[in-house]
């Protein structure tokens, strides 16, 4: 599915766990190789999952890590350039996902790893949202470590593995058993691997034919709506070409239009958020995400 070896492929609980594994391990393993005045450092974006981004803010509040969030453009791209002008001599890893959960953006991970390796760090990816939606393959793109999500692709919830490159030292982040080759304790979910492991081979099967459902039914919801409204009046968040964005996302403002008040009306009729799901319940506000895109 993803390009990788099985033995380079090791199941956890959650894209969560698989996240701060990535991070610990690499920070772990850096801290070795340093002086004991310096600290280990993390390049990141403004606009990762909280799995990311909260996790090295607690990091970085253990005086653990320094950190350095690269920004993006009013589309939710990141500049290659800019992650390589963050690095540093003590930066043991950069973390980027591969595309973003609210407005669909897909990043230049391949460019990012070609400029990360010139400097000898590591280079993860959550690749939570990508997976099934386009192709990702971990040779094609170069990284150290990839996310992967069971139930963003039809797996059952409850199950994710991180892929590690074969020959790339990360220390382990649960210790106890042997479980895992030895690189992350504790009893694996067995069912839902079996669940994984069913939804993968559906999506080698058909995730070509759903790509480009998906972005049909997309492009025609939003040329439905630009038509519908006067305009200038509907904005499309995030890239404007197919090749820079999920073809199952469409993120979008409407001038005069309030979120929580537009969900409310369409309630019993159409399934909408004002931001990422795994934030539902939340007051509508403007995200995040949006926020460091510039969007208002």
């Amino acid at each position: 599915m993803i390009g990788a070896q099985a033995h380079e492929i090791h199941f956890t609980a959650s894209g969560t766990e698989s996240d701060h594994w990535a991070v610990w391990g690499a920070r772990a393993a850096k801290r070795r190789a340093l002086e004991a005045h310096q600290t280990p450092h993390v390049v990141s974006s403004t606009i990762e999952h909280p799995a990311v981004l909260q996790y090295l803010n607690a990091l970085r509040h253990e005086n653990l890590i320094t950190t350095s969030l690269v920004a993006v453009d009013d589309d939710g791209l990141i500049d290659s350039q800019n992650v390589q002008s963050a690095l540093l001599d003590t930066t043991c890893l950069v973390s980027i996902m591969h595309s973003n959960n609210e407005v669909g953006c897909l990043q230049p991970i391949t460019d990012i790893v070609q400029l990360a390796r010139q400097q000898n760090v590591l280079v993860h990816s959550d690749a939570a949202q990508s997976i099934g939606k386009v192709k990702v393959d971990v040779k094609e793109l170069g990284v150290d470590m990839l996310t992967i999500v069971g139930h963003k692709f039809g797996a059952p919830k409850g199950v994710a593995a991180l892929y590690i490159r074969d020959g790339v030292q990360l220390d382990n982040f649960f210790h106890g058993g042997g479980q895992e080759a030895g690189r992350r304790a504790g009893t694996e979910n067995v069912l839902g691997i079996v669940g994984l492991g069913a939804a993968a081979e559906i999506v080698i099967r058909e995730q070509a034919a759903t790509e480009t459902h998906m972005a049909a039914m997309r492009d025609d919801l939003q040329e439905r709506l630009l038509r519908a409204f006067p305009e200038g009046t509907v904005r499309v968040n995030g890239p404007k070409q197919a090749a820079q964005r999920l073809p199952n996302t469409l993120s979008i403002s409407i001038k005069g239009l309030r979120a929580s008040d537009l969900l409310m009306s369409l309630a019993d009729e159409l399934a909408a958020s004002a931001g990422a799901a795994c934030h539902s319940g939340r007051e509508a506000t403007v995200s995040s995400v949006l926020q460091a895109m510039q969007v208002s």
